[in-house]
């Protein structure tokens, strides 16, 4: 397999930035008598020193260090660092509060998303909020965790083999001993429950008696998390390509690996229809004979095409460009080719490699951070994930069957096999608050039926479904759904059904990446 340790990718450019020293103090003082009464005033009643997040970045974009406890039940205990950054609403008459931001992951930094996610946002709804990011506890400036893990241990992109499956036994229990080792006491905090605690910390500190949000990918997990644990500040919740609230973690990877299957058998339809183009079958048959004997090749001897070396679990690895008939139908041609012996010329810098690299930070985030944020959220959050590495090869072997693109990546063993469970149960999303869900047909990431049962567990939302959408990440990338969304943010107005508008046919999705629940060090190519 290629080393696949890069860490998940951003959503809608989002690149971290936050350069200006930021320190940990934060004015706040409060007696050791009125602490007790109320533990957690001394956190909710800060005072954030606003400063200039960086030199490169507007003037007007603040940020602050805010301190949150390490451990709710424990609030006199360790503090860590909540970086939060914002950009004022640029109309105090029509400012309605504070919209915060999260990109998605776990795993992803958000410090940014005022910055880079604002450009695209309606003047209407700037107008309307101050734009909030922050990097959630253990990511980026927000005290950032990590488990020291070498390159070779954040490979997590690892298809079932009966000769490897000891390997990746040994690697799962490696991860999860090197980060107990390394920051148990602390990555055990680093839950969606905490994340959301957290989230509340910000609107008090604020000064907000509730917060809008708008969330990608898993940030609409952590958006449901919220409604059911603050119901009552809950304000305009936009959650944009949903996860499933019932699935925490492993059936997301599994589901993935279901929602692959449809998307393969369209894009086989659609490209069959397009031979005289891409030259790989007259017949979906045909096509996907065409794709399968190129992975039988790749597997038997690397295809050097123009992204290195490829075997053949490498080319399945790529189950997401499936999602996007026209991407897929150019790169299989192009693997074809090079197949042929006709090496393709660089097709250029491929979309997930297009943030621009993060400048120095105020500090500095170990290279393996996003994997050990995102372990300890995947791992934590839930008690479901199975502890017999056997269950694993079981589970592996007969989602490979079902679904062969990807269901033995998803179904293998990880690092959460050997987890130490976590302090608190998985959520249970059951609440009539109202939120407006988006999304597209065809998800790579979330599929649409992820979607829906957001839409069944938030049983006060609506849920806008673009047919024909292609690609992870809705709004607001030019959409038929922005309308909605907008109306939404701006006036509260949830439509009074559900809705399905339709992507013009042909049309290619506005490159952009999100943060998404995928294995930690897996590249998410969008």
């Amino acid at each position: 397999m290629r080393n696949t340790c890069i860490a998940p990718l951003l959503a809608v450019g989002i690149a971290t930035t936050f350069v200006s020293a930021l320190t940990p103090a934060t004015a706040f003082a409060v007696s050791e008598a009125s602490a007790a009464r109320a533990p957690l005033r001394q956190y909710t009643q800060q005072k954030p020193q606003w400063q200039r997040c960086d030199a490169g970045s507007p003037a007007t974009f603040q940020c602050a260090a805010l301190k949150v406890p390490l451990d709710y039940s424990d609030p006199g205990g360790k503090k860590i660092d909540i970086a939060v950054s914002r950009l004022k609403a640029s109309s105090g008459e029509e400012r309605r509060g504070v919209l915060l931001f999260n990109p998605g992951g776990p795993g992803g930094p958000g410090l940014n998303m005022p910055v880079d996610l604002g450009a695209d946002l309606p003047e209407r709804v700037k107008r309307q909020y101050d734009l909030i990011g922050f990097d959630p506890r253990g990511v980026g400036q927000s005290s950032p965790v990590s488990c020291g893990l070498t390159a070779d241990e954040m490979i997590t992109e690892r298809p079932y083999k009966a000769e490897t499956f000891a390997k990746d036994v040994k690697w799962a229990r490696t991860v999860a001993d090197k980060c107990q080792a390394k920051g148990g006491d602390t990555l055990r905090h680093l839950t969606t429950r905490n994340t959301a605690r957290d989230m509340d910390v910000i609107r008090a500190v604020l000064g907000e008696k509730k917060i809008s949000y708008l969330g990608y990918s898993y940030g609409t997990y952590l958006g449901a998390v919220y409604t059911q644990m603050f119901p009552r500040r809950t304000d305009r919740f936009l959650l944009d390509s949903a996860t499933d609230p019932t699935r925490i973690w492993r059936g997301t990877f599994q589901g993935m690996a279901e929602g692959t299957e449809p998307a393969f058998t369209r894009w086989s339809q659609w490209t069959a229809q397009r031979h005289t183009t891409y030259r790989l079958g007259n017949t979906p048959a045909e096509v996907r004979k065409t794709f399968w004997d190129l992975v039988a090749q790749a597997n038997r001897t690397p295809i050097d095409s123009d992204e290195g070396p490829l075997t053949g679990d490498d080319i399945r690895a790529e189950r997401h460009k499936f999602f996007r008939v026209q991407v897929a139908a150019e790169w299989a041609a192009g693997l074809k080719k090079a197949a042929e012996g006709t090496k393709p010329a660089p097709s250029g810098t491929p979309e997930w490699a297009l943030s621009p690299a993060p400048p120095a930070f105020a500090r500095d985030v170990p290279l393996d951070n996003s994997d050990a944020s995102a372990w300890a959220v995947l791992c934590t959050d839930t008690r479901t994930w199975p502890r017999d590495p056997e269950q694993y090869r079981r589970d592996a072997i007969r989602d490979k069957a079902r679904y062969p693109l990807y269901g033995d990546f998803a179904s293998n063993i990880t690092p959460c096999a050997f987890w130490k469970p976590g302090s608190e149960p998985t959520t249970t999303v059951d609440n009539k608050v109202g939120a407006l869900i988006l999304q597209n047909e065809w998800d790579s990431q979330t599929p649409l039926a992820a979607g829906q049962a957001m839409q069944r567990a938030l049983r006060g939302s609506r849920m806008v479904t673009v047919a024909r959408g292609e690609g992870h990440g809705v709004y607001p990338f030019k959409s038929c759904a922005d309308k909605s969304a907008t109306v939404y943010l701006t006036t509260g107005r949830l439509p009074a059904k559900d809705l399905t508008c339709r992507a013009p046919a042909g049309q290619t999705a506005k490159s952009r990446k999100l943060l998404v629940p995928t294995p930690p060090g897996t590249p998410t190519r969008l």
